[in-house]
């Protein structure tokens, strides 16, 4: 760990950014250029303490979990994550490693969304990040590990993951996630996480293995869902995705017509999740 270059890195980072890049309003005028430090602590998650021993040159050796929070915060390119994590002692990890590197094209994008729910997905189904809304609607990612951090695994392992979607939708929806799982699976490779997943869900589920055998292949999201809250009931949305170059992530969003009863309900969905994470942060 090269404690002085990883200071001086996290530190000219922090100050070729503007609150308006990461989604934070500009406020009050600054005495200094780029992002305050609590700012970065805040977007990953960590103490201003901690961070700010970073930049100081007398911090501990960063974990990798917190290595691809800093370079999220930081609206690293792949390039830059790979040195951030090289530079703190640590191997760059792989394309399709468990801590997948989110794009910053996608994030710049999410950042400006807060009237409408918004996620960025790997292709493996796993929600890399998503803001307030998207997390009252279909849940807080953060507390998923392991396999079960991707939509398709929870699918064919835990029937509690398909309320979010009408019963008469889920025929349509399970052939839908495993040809997205097909697709990813041609691209990594049957020693990847992909062929992972793969082998872990044919053991696992018997709809999996014969929705498997028919070799679908197609990486879609459907242009009209609905989604099932319990307490809003039924919400119709429409969803728009955007993808990465290589099509291995992607930014949804969901949106519904203005005065439609789905809007209203929207709205109804950003009161009940601004009360609860203000509950949240009273009990933390």
């Amino acid at each position: 760990m090269d404690r002085t270059a990883l200071a001086d890195f996290l530190r000219r980072r922090r100050e070729a950014l503007r609150p308006g890049d990461v989604g934070l309003p500009e406020g009050a005028r600054r005495r200094a250029p780029g992002l305050r430090r609590e700012e970065v602590a805040q977007l990953s998650g960590m103490s201003v303490d901690y961070y700010t021993r970073l930049e100081q040159s007398r911090g501990p050796q960063p974990s990798e979990q917190m290595l691809a929070a800093l370079a999220r915060a930081l609206r690293l390119t792949s390039d830059e994550r790979d040195y951030l994590f090289r530079t703190a002692g640590h191997s760059a990890p792989d394309r399709f490693s468990p801590l997948p590197h989110v794009a910053p094209a996608l994030l710049r994008v999410l950042d400006r969304l807060e009237d409408t729910p918004a996620l960025v997905l790997s292709d493996l189904g796993e929600t890399l990040v998503s803001n307030r809304l998207a997390q009252s609607l279909l849940g807080d990612p953060s507390v998923r590990t392991g396999l079960a951090r991707s939509d398709v695994y929870r699918w064919f392992t835990d029937p509690g993951s398909r309320r979010v979607y009408p019963e008469a939708d889920w025929p349509r929806h399970a052939r839908a996630q495993v040809a997205g799982l097909r697709a990813a699976y041609g691209a990594q490779g049957s020693r990847s996480r992909a062929g992972e997943l793969v082998r872990a869900l044919l053991s696992a589920s018997t709809e999996f293995a014969g929705l498997w055998e028919r070799h679908e292949v197609a990486v879609r999201f459907e242009d009209h869902k609905t989604l099932v809250h319990p307490e809003l009931g039924e919400i119709e949305l429409d969803c728009q995705a955007l993808f990465t170059e290589d099509r291995s992530q992607a930014l949804l969003v969901l949106t519904a017509p203005p005065q439609s009863e789905g809007w209203q309900k929207l709205q109804l969905l950003s009161v009940i999740g601004s009360q609860r994470f203000d509950e949240a942060a009273e009990r933390g």
